[in-house]
């Protein structure tokens, strides 16, 4: 059960689960397909599931790569560089087969646009890949619309053990572009520096740390401040006029957002990594690196970067 569609090298089904049997009937099947046709395979699932499919993969284990999803995309926008890209990287020329979990139970509501916005865009960067990602989804525990949007974002669907074409699969640029939501306002008691020339970038980093300081380990601080410089030196380099920067904490969180004018064109920044010939392209690359959470939004009027460090 692979999902394969016959006009598509790349295969993106959703397995839509409501029991524990049910997905690890669907998962094991997949990942011994995929062991037999000797692909090198890769599963990234939450560490609940990641136990149990260890468990019912003996026998064949020892030739999957195991990861927790928790852990290595706890921030959603790291999945496609970090995780799937750097697989099928790590095998060229030969069909690789993942299992990816991005959105569980528990998944909060801040979380949930990047992680949908991330299953759209997996369409686009896999195009034409010799790859298959399988995404279980649990049907029985997630939102109604959290379903409704795998839909979306999937071409295929495995259900209740039958395969079939989605009749809602969208243009992936498309629907990433739907989760490209307005933030809520910060806080009115947030602090905020505004910045314009590459001499205030020192500004810039001293604002930030002295804010972080107060609520993350040093090396946590020492993150944050490179991330936000980063992306206020990009202000500078590519925007016109000035930037604003903004600190604030929430619970069990500080959160630093970068706003300018700029309008954010590329749907892929950040999902890709540049090419060895090409000079920069990093910068939200590093900036979902060194964070937990990167929320953005961006329309003709500016763009509004947002990073979440947990406290």
């Amino acid at each position: 059960m692979t999902g394969r569609r016959p006009d598509s090298s790349f295969d993106h089904p959703a397995l839509l689960y409501r029991s524990a049997e049910e997905y690890l009937a669907g998962t094991t099947t997949f990942v011994r397909s995929a062991v037999a046709e000797e692909s090198p395979v890769l599963v990234a699932v939450p560490g609940p599931n990641l136990g149990a499919l260890r468990e019912a993969l003996l026998g064949v284990a020892d030739r999957v790569v195991f990861a927790d999803m928790a852990v290595a995309g706890r921030n959603p926008g790291r999945i496609i560089p970090r995780v799937l890209s750097k697989f099928a990287g790590d095998h060229p020329g030969r069909r690789v087969a993942i299992i990816g979990e991005p959105i569980w139970h528990g998944r909060t509501d801040l979380e949930y646009p990047a992680c949908a916005a991330h299953e759209a865009m997996i369409n686009a960067v896999f195009a034409g890949r010799d790859a298959a990602i399988l995404c279980p989804y649990d049907a029985g525990r997630l939102h109604r619309s959290v379903i409704e949007d795998a839909w979306r974002t999937h071409p295929t669907m495995i259900e209740f053990g039958a395969i079939r074409a989605s009749d809602r699969y969208a243009d992936p640029f498309e629907t990433a572009s739907s989760f490209n939501q307005a933030l809520p306002a910060p806080p009115a008691d947030a602090e905020t520096l505004s910045y314009g020339e590459h001499s205030s970038l020192a500004a810039v980093r001293a604002f930030v740390r002295r804010h972080a300081a107060e609520y993350l380990s040093a090396d946590a601080t020492e993150e944050l401040v490179l991330a936000a410089n980063e992306l206020a030196a990009n202000t500078i380099e590519h925007t016109p006029g000035r930037g604003r920067i903004t600190v604030w904490s929430e619970p069990g969180m500080l959160v630093c957002q970068v706003e300018d004018a700029g309008l954010l064109t590329d749907p892929l920044a950040g999902r890709m990594l540049p090419g060895r010939d090409r000079q920069g392209g990093y910068g939200l690359i590093l900036t979902h690196d060194l964070c937990d959470l990167v929320r953005v939004h961006s329309c003709p009027t500016g763009t509004t970067i947002r990073l979440h460090k947990h406290c």
